[in-house]
């Protein structure tokens, strides 16, 4: 973890989150299948006006012995599964009037088995039990688990579950903590929030997209026979334009905002702009170049590494003068080194004019004789990798991680755990590989090599900050091998093809226009297959020769 005295804010505990249950009562539709949602009231603690999923706190009588002997269950399902399976059952019934039980003889309740019973009573078991049912617990299936931010006064710690509704039931709201019962499709229901229509909160809205892709309920069902959830989430939020967004762990910005505001408050601002630098740690800054486009994304991140006294600056980008006058400014006279993680001109460039300005060296790795005439680096002094740089209490360790260049490096702030990735690891986008420079070879290796590194964190050149790290690059392997085996396949069904021929069923999931650096890419990914003997080239056409 990084330091806690170089953490911009001091730590504030959130409020911790109290356990709860929550039921999507599903059935199939004529487009798909359709979810039971109800209006919270307009006067309630918690999403007031709101419509939800029923669910409610975790009683104790929910995981107790008696509860448990009252159910019928998967022998896969855990206690504390069991637990809260039976709180979203009994929210269900308080609620909604919808009672997910067997009868004695094993039947599924009815209307007439809800009618017997009184939703107002304190005491849901002992009403199960009087009447010889046996709570359904086996028709409920996990399906993901929400924790509510660290920055809301009132938080829960709430399992989502899934069942049918049973047949011949009438979902009726107990017009105290919910009204407006109304069934919907995820699609509908996304519309209609969207036109304004139709409040939700955000667990409810990013639950709803997550099934929009499922077409029914056997479907839905089946999604979640692992007994384990889907994706378990506890958002963040930040300030764009001033207003308040909220993440999920998935989304590009998370990484930065547990980075900057572990604690979950807002007080981190995601807007890109190139006049100030946005501190990241005590002794991290970003300062993006205003160079925006299709390949740098806002613009190249340079980074000023370490406090007053000693500074690096990482990638002080193209050679624009306003923004080498920005880094000038931010170090003063305290820059000790100008790094450069490789040669390409939206990195490098901006070194001579900051050395001119003051005096500090380059350093880095020369651009190979592959590399492009016109980009040539030769640094005043080269990095070998493993070396340390010294920053008073901050020290950075040039790693070699060939690949999108020969003379690409990152750079490892060990005291804080954080990996400056440079041009290697992008935020949103995929490195490109471009030949005969590129490797793709390497440039896999390197990121296996960096598996082994200890960091949690991932300081892009292009894009915010990404947290959990090593997942990060274990899923940029896994989709550099899923493109890998589309070439191969590819090749193999059209034994002989060019490359321009491949091009299109290789990146048929890419928008055209960027074909020409896609071919690039392609290269890549050839020249390794072709490195590791699998496929050969004749004449500029390409042939599996094994597996």
């Amino acid at each position: 973890m990084t330091r806690l005295d170089k953490r911009l804010h001091e730590w504030h505990e959130p409020v911790a989150p109290r356990p709860a249950a929550t039921v999507l009562l599903v059935r199939d539709a004529s487009e798909g299948f359709e979810v039971l949602m109800t209006r919270r009231s307009s006067t309630a603690s918690f999403a007031p006006g709101a419509f939800v999923f029923p669910g409610g706190a975790l009683d104790t009588a929910d995981g107790s012995s008696h509860a448990a002997d009252l159910s019928r269950t998967r022998d896969s399902q855990s206690g504390e599964q069991r637990a809260f399976s039976i709180a979203a059952i009994r929210e269900a019934f308080e609620e909604l009037g919808v009672l997910l039980a067997y009868r004695a003889d094993g039947s599924i309740a009815g209307a007439s088995d809800v009618e017997r019973l009184d939703r107002s009573s304190s005491d849901f078991l002992a009403q199960i039990h009087a009447g010889k049912y046996r709570l359904a617990v086996d028709q409920v299936w996990w399906l993901c688990h929400w924790i509510t931010d660290r920055d809301l006064p009132k938080r829960f710690d709430a399992r989502f579950f899934v069942a049918r509704m049973p047949a011949g039931q009438t979902p009726v709201a107990d017009e105290g903590e919910t009204f407006e019962p109304v069934w919907v499709s995820p699609g509908n229901a996304l519309s209609r929030h969207g036109r304004g229509e139709f409040d939700m909160i955000f667990p409810t809205i990013r639950t709803l997209r997550r099934l929009a892709s499922i077409h029914s309920v056997d479907s839905l069902i089946a999604a979640c026979s692992t007994e384990n959830p889907l994706f378990v989430s506890c958002p963040r939020a930040a300030l764009i334009e001033g207003s308040v967004e909220r993440f999920s762990e998935h989304e590009l910005p998370y990484g930065e905002l547990e980075l900057v505001a572990p604690d979950g408050r807002i007080l981190h601002s995601l807007d890109w702009q190139h006049e100030r630098a946005v501190s990241l740690l005590k002794n991290v800054r970003r300062l993006t170049a205003p160079n925006p486009g299709r390949m740098t994304g806002p613009g190249t991140n340079t980074y000023i590494v370490g406090e007053p006294g000693a500074y690096a600056v990482i990638d002080p980008g193209p050679d624009e003068p306003a923004h080498i006058d920005r880094i000038a400014a931010l170090v003063g006279d305290d820059l000790r080194y100008i790094l450069c993680t490789h040669a390409h001109p939206d990195h490098a460039p901006g070194a001579a004019p900051l050395r001119e300005r003051t005096g500090a060296p380059v350093l880095g790795a020369p651009s190979g004789p592959q590399f492009r005439s016109e980009w040539a680096f030769t640094p005043d002094r080269t990095l070998v990798d493993g070396e340390r740089i010294e920053l008073g209490e901050t020290t950075l360790r040039a790693l070699h991680t060939p690949g999108h260049a020969s003379n690409h490096l990152c750079f490892l702030l060990e005291e804080d755990r954080l990996l400056l990735s440079g041009d290697h690891i992008n935020n949103g986008a995929t490195v490109v590989i471009d030949p005969p420079d590129g490797n793709m070879l390497a440039y896999m290796r390197a990121l296996e090599r960096l598996l082994d590194e200890p960091f949690d964190y991932i300081l892009p050149a292009h894009g915010w900050v990404l947290g959990f790290a090593h997942d990060a690059i274990r899923q940029l392997i896994a989709h550099r091998l899923r493109r890998e085996a589309k070439v191969l396949g590819a090749v193999r069904r059209a034994p002989g093809a060019t490359l321009d021929e491949l091009l299109p069923s290789v990146y048929d999931d890419v928008d055209p226009v960027l074909y020409p650096v896609a071919a690039r890419s392609l290269l890549a990914h050839i020249e390794k297959l072709q490195a590791e003997g699998v496929v050969r080239q004749d004449d500029r056409r390409w042939r599996v020769v094994r597996s």
